[in-house]
């Protein structure tokens, strides 16, 4: 957000009206210069560009305050109808797309105060009473933050609704789970969804935990060091739906920990969903051909005409680096600023309407393509089956049936299956005596336990893949998310 030196935005004594925007000097600071910047330093110096889109904020703020220093009898209550009614023409205009905006005006502060003085001429100059740029536009941003993440949680809620809709839908569905990318015991398709579910439900604790955490309002606390005015800090927090002011000035104008902290989350919430569409990508191409992207979500080649690209998918994955590149931006511009503001402050707000934004879209188009997705069942049954996948199953038996210390049980299955590589077949293909011939231990009922079907539905621990435990998952957080 763009903004001053910290020692340039003095408290208003109330009684100016607002400089006209132009000229040689800066309408809002402009007393203490003869002259104006250069060219190039009004436009490193500006942030109307992206700042802008905290108008609605800035209008919020700037209502709180006037209706505070009208109940305090630091306003006349006629300056303080103007201004309301000033402010409501000032958010009409922006809405509906007719409101000015001037390179010389740096920020959307000096914007909105500007075309106030326009519209109700003296009063508006009364607005900026004990009020700084620094603790406006802290306040601004924490309400901007505030809202966006009551955006994300209803993205993020809905992807989760759309995971716990597929994943009831194939809690039976087998698939092969994995371990270093190789096949290691079967799981269910449910299952697999409802590992993400939970994720992305950390990722709503997430979101919850930031929202309560810069739910403090910084308003009132001036340039730093606070105001003589005797202002209701209590009542503008209430006003804007602030748990409590903010307790100490100097913290209130210079804390960016709340940026930082919805960064953090929307890099790990990226990261969880780069790696879902990685797993899509992955399960799309006819080496697995476990799933088909809907037409909607997949896009062509221009030269080779059988290929179907899972280009929502890899976008997902590769706007995590974006995200992820936003937070590392905002550390950067924080970690060596003495107290209070700095101009270097002015950098916070790009990233995290960046972040914001790329959220908007892969949260969304990740709840579409899993919708939309169509499964080859049968082709992720057989792979469940490849690769030995139930070799623990039968280790797992040898314990429970014979009494085998697991150890024990591992290595001799570890030589069932060198010797099914050897006759290259798979486990359930070997004879009982092909068993015996490593350990008598085994009987009949060993083959039981070697199918896939059987291997899920047996995995009955809490939190396991078997079937009737998915079922059981989505219905707790079916009744959990309300």
């Amino acid at each position: 957000m763009a903004r001053k030196r910290p020692d340039k935005d003095a408290e208003s004594g109330g009684s100016a009206p607002a400089a006209p925007v132009g000229g040689s000097a800066n309408a809002l600071w402009g007393g203490r210069f003869t002259g104006g910047p250069a060219e190039i330093m009004a436009r490193i110096n500006a942030s109307i560009d992206f700042d802008k889109r905290l108008y609605a904020q800035d209008i919020a703020g700037s209502r709180a305050h006037c209706n505070m220093l009208v109940a305090q009898g630091i306003l006349k209550a006629e300056d303080g109808h103007e201004i309301l009614k000033g402010l409501d023409q000032v958010e009409r205009e922006i809405e509906a797309g007719s409101f000015s905006y001037s390179a010389a005006r740096e920020d959307i502060h000096m914007h909105v105060e500007a075309r106030l003085a326009e519209l109700i001429g003296e009063a508006a100059g009364r607005l900026h009473t004990a009020r700084s740029r620094n603790d406006q536009v802290a306040t601004d941003f924490r309400l901007w933050v505030r809202d966006a993440l009551d955006r994300l949680d209803a993205d993020v809620l809905a992807l989760q609704r759309a995971l716990l809709d597929r994943a009831e839908a194939e809690a039976g569905t087998v698939m092969p789970g994995f371990t270093h990318l190789q096949s290691a015991q079967p799981v269910t398709f449910g299952h697999h969804l409802m590992a993400y579910v939970e994720m992305l439900e950390r990722d709503r604790g997430r979101i919850a935990d930031c929202r309560k955490r810069l739910n403090e309002c910084p308003l009132g606390a001036a340039a730093l060091a606070g105001t003589s005015f005797p202002i209701d800090r209590e009542e503008t927090a209430r006003a804007l739906g602030f748990a409590r002011p903010m307790r100490n000035s100097l913290d209130a104008v210079s804390a960016r920990d709340f940026a930082l902290e919805y960064l953090g989350q929307a890099a790990i919430l990226s990261v969880h969903l780069s790696r879902l569409a990685e797993e899509l990508v992955l399960w799309a191409t006819p080496q697995f051909g476990f799933v088909r992207l809907s037409d909607a979500f997949s896009t062509g080649s221009s030269i080779m005409p059988q290929k179907r690209n899972p280009d929502a998918a890899e976008l997902v994955r590769a706007k995590a680096g974006r995200v992820i590149g936003d937070l590392n931006a905002l550390l950067v511009v924080m970690k060596g600023l003495p107290l209070t503001y700095s101009k270097d402050m002015q950098e916070d707000k790009e990233p995290v309407f960046e972040a914001a934004d790329t959220l908007a879209l892969t949260v969304p188009a990740m709840a579409g393509m899993i919708r939309d997705l169509r499964l080859d069942r049968e082709a992720m049954a057989r792979a469940a089956g490849a690769g030995y996948a139930t070799a623990t199953d039968l280790a797992d038996w040898l314990v429970r049936t014979q009494g085998l210390p697991f150890r024990e049980a591992h290595h001799l299955t570890g030589r069932v299956v060198r010797l099914a590589e050897e006759r290259q077949c798979e486990l359930a293909e070997l004879s009982l005596e092909d068993l015996q011939s490593i350990a008598p231990a085994f009987n009949a009922d060993a083959f039981e336990v070697l199918s896939v079907a059987q291997s899920v539905q047996s995995r009955v621990s809490l939190g396991g893949t078997a079937p009737e435990n998915v079922r059981a998952a989505v219905k707790a957080m079916r009744e959990r998310l309300g």
